[in-house]
């Protein structure tokens, strides 16, 4: 502004540091603050009525009671009987096994969405339903780019989420089948080649396939982290011996796999292989739970299932 012909500047009318304080000082108290903010945080009554433990909302797609400690999680894993969900190459990612991208309508996770009531637009990707396994467990091996060795179709390996359904042989969507495989209660097996799990580390790159049924995982090498998760959700990493692929022993997905030994680190166990021609072979594996403390954490059925044991243990000490 320009006053009798001289310019003035905010800094000619700007109040000094010291009168600012003299004015806070006098103007401002901590009652006033009291007053306002004490009441804000009291509970009133029907507050005081609401339990400690949250309200899980059946109907939330992003946030939804974990099922890790009951049903077939907390069940024992037999190791016994295991069918291959998916016969894989090497350089398997995390992406492969749980995508983050967006959710379309025609994936198993859209039309999960979509009885659920949301609209397309509203469907968001899949690391954004990270806490609701409802949707997330659907996205397991839900890349198109997959290539599942047991997904022949007209004598071809046909790439995307598909998988095969033995006994009957038949080649669906990956989702119908580890559906199909949950309602029979068949436990599963994950055939692999080298890298197994590389890329970036995913939570549900684990937990998809755990939720699916998959109690062991046998491959030709581990990513670090990978393997670690998969320890964490309670699937069992083993590696074949140097020179012994599922190329070598011409698995098919047609057998069904024990496993047996005892479990110790890096320990070598046998895969039992029993072949549909009634063929029994026994391949040696090497159990890829590196120490004592990975061992514990397995047999209490991963690590969420050890904290719970060590919180209630802690508590009755």
């Amino acid at each position: 502004a320009v006053v009798d012909g001289k310019e003035i500047l905010l800094k000619d009318i700007w109040p000094s540091d010291e009168e600012i304080d003299a004015i806070v000082a006098k103007s401002v108290k901590p009652s006033q603050f009291n007053q306002i903010y004490i009441p804000m945080f009291e509970k009133h009554d029907a507050e005081k009525a609401v339990s400690p433990l949250y309200d899980w909302r059946e109907m939330s797609t992003y946030i939804r009671r974990p099922p890790y400690w009951e049903g077939a999680l907390a069940g024992e894993r037999t190791l016994k009987g295991m069918r291959p969900l998916a016969v894989l190459p090497d350089n398997i990612t995390t992406d492969h096994l749980s995508p983050s991208n967006a959710i379309v309508m025609n994936s198993a996770a859209g039309e999960y969405l979509h009885k659920m009531g949301l609209p397309e637009e509203d469907f968001n990707s899949y690391a954004t339903h990270r806490g609701d396994h409802l949707t997330t467990q659907r996205a397991t091996f839900a890349n198109k780019e997959l290539v599942n060795e047991m997904a022949v179709v007209d004598g071809q390996v046909k790439k995307g989420s598909l998988a095969r359904v033995e006994p009957e042989g038949k080649v669906m969507r990956m989702w119908e089948a580890i559906e199909t495989y949950m309602e029979r209660k068949q436990p599963l097996i994950i055939i692999a080649g080298a890298d197994y799990g590389q890329g970036s580390s995913r939570d549900w790159a684990a937990k998809g396939v755990r939720l699916a049924g998959v109690e062991a995982i046998v491959a030709e090498g581990f990513e670090r982290i990978h393997r670690t998760n998969l320890i964490g959700m309670g699937v069992l990493p083993l590696e074949f011996k140097a020179g012994t692929t599922r190329l070598t022993l011409a698995i098919d997905g047609t057998e069904t796999y024990d496993v047996v030994g005892a479990l110790t680190p890096r320990a070598t166990l046998t895969l039992i292989i029993h072949r549909r021609n009634g063929e029994t072979i026994e391949v040696p594996v090497t159990c890829r739970l590196d120490s004592d403390e990975e061992v514990s954490v397995y047999e209490a059925g991963g690590v969420l299932q050890r904290f719970a044991k060590d919180f209630l243990e802690s508590a009755k000490a």
